[in-house]
């Protein structure tokens, strides 16, 4: 049997990059996904016949994950059509860096909207559903700079940290209903974001790297699993990091 056979997984933010590499695993390992992203469209359409391909039932939904009404919506119409959610994949995120005396309110907003909001949303919408469950594994996206800091990304950090801090809570909090909630703290992972960046930059983060090398989107998407599966069913309220001991 595959680890996360009969399973359903609500990923969001997956039509590329790390959410992607996480749905594929999951898909791998047998479970039905469902996944969320902005807009539907033709490369969305595309990863969700990707996924399908492992014999699995996967449907992409076009979803404003910040949204609070939109977000409700959205999970109650994937549990119509799945019967059911044991996973939830909190990783739609974006970046708008500046220094603290050169960011606007706006950059501070539309980052901790979307990163951090979002993530309450969907687990407000799903907890309900896994409480009448009695199981469930919810995992938060943050990072390094999480923990860290990192100059330059004053609001991208807090909304990463706050991601720490809402899985700790939601797993004392729902602990006794059965529902298990993590936290995985990227390093420097290689994705369309991180490729744009000169060969020199990239070098350097290397350097800083004891692996000599960034992570990839399947990298996390492994420590996912693991999360998502029975294997770490006893594993609730952590932070486990997926960076090369950059951050060790």
């Amino acid at each position: 049997m595959k680890l996360l056979e009969g399973k359903v997984a609500i990923v969001t933010g997956a039509a590329r990059g790390i959410g992607k590499a996480i749905a594929i695993e999951f898909a791998k390992a047998g479970a039905d996904v469902a996944f969320t992203d902005l807009a539907i469209d033709d490369n969305a359409k595309a990863t969700e016949a990707e996924i399908a391909a492992f014999g699995v039932k996967c449907k992409g939904y076009a979803s404003n994950a910040a949204n609070f009404e939109d977000t409700h919506n959205v999970v109650a119409e994937i549990h119509k059509d799945f019967g059911r959610i044991d996973v939830l994949v909190n990783n739609a995120g974006i970046t708008r860096d500046g220094l603290m005396m050169r960011m606007s309110e706006q950059q501070w907003d539309m980052v901790l909207t979307v990163n951090l909001k979002s993530a309450f949303n969907f687990i407000h919408a799903v907890t309900p559903i896994m409480a009448r469950q009695k199981s469930g594994s919810i995992i938060n996206m943050s990072s390094v700079v999480g923990v860290s800091g990192n100059a330059g990304q004053c609001n991208y950090s807090a909304s990463k940290a706050g991601m720490i801090g809402l899985a700790k809570s939601i797993a004392k909090e729902m602990g006794p209903r059965g529902i298990r909630a993590n936290a995985i703290a990227p390093g420097f992972i290689i994705t369309d974001m991180t490729n744009a960046l000169s060969d020199e930059v990239k070098e350097g983060w290397y350097k800083m790297i004891p692996l000599r090398r960034g992570g990839t989107p399947e990298d996390v998407a492994k420590v996912a699993l693991f999360l998502a599966s029975d294997m770490s069913s006893y594993v609730s309220g952590q932070v486990i990091h997926c960076c090369g001991a950059m951050n060790c």
